[in-house]
């Protein structure tokens, strides 16, 4: 992988002057690939990971097993792709083993949610069925931990 991509995809609010710096290229260059990268549809966005706890923003997730009917001609990727394109839905994924997608809803409570996938889909012709797991409290999203090492104030032991 490209040392600039390696490097945007750790933090991608370093500076081009920064990355520049870096990677021992001009900014220029730097500002060059990143825009190919982009119209490349390489690079899809930029994200930024809050801490909703401290922000007090009240968001409900659940991951949610789906199992489905392969279309033919089609596949996975046809109804994958449909089910995608919800609001609710902020990723989704095919996967091995004993269900064929796995996908991340949110909404702003339990009952949005439960509404989703009832209503939703598991009414989409092809969905055989679903499994609903909610998500309590992230301890690290996206490589990033959402706290900072506590001190456990133990004595240190020695021999």
């Amino acid at each position: 992988m490209d040392p600039l991509l390696k490097l945007l995809r750790e933090n991608a609010s370093i500076k081009p002057s920064a990355l520049a710096a870096m990677l021992n290229l001009s900014e220029q260059e730097v500002t060059a690939k990143i825009k190919a990268y982009e119209s490349d549809q390489i690079i899809l966005g930029y994200r930024t990971i809050l801490n909703e706890e401290k922000l007090k923003v009240e968001v409900v997730r659940a991951v949610i097993e789906v199992k489905i009917t392969p279309e033919r001609g089609g596949g996975f990727d046809r109804l994958a792709e449909r089910i995608a394109k919800y609001a609710e839905v902020k990723s989704c994924y095919l996967m091995s083993g004993a269900y064929d997608l796995l996908v991340i809803v949110e909404g702003s409570g339990l009952r949005e949610v439960a509404s989703f996938v009832s209503e939703k889909l598991a009414t989409i012709h092809g969905v055989l069925s679903t499994a609903t797991h909610f998500m309590l409290k992230p301890y690290k999203d996206q490589g990033v931990l959402m706290t900072r090492e506590r001190d456990e104030g133990r004595l240190p032991v020695t021999p």
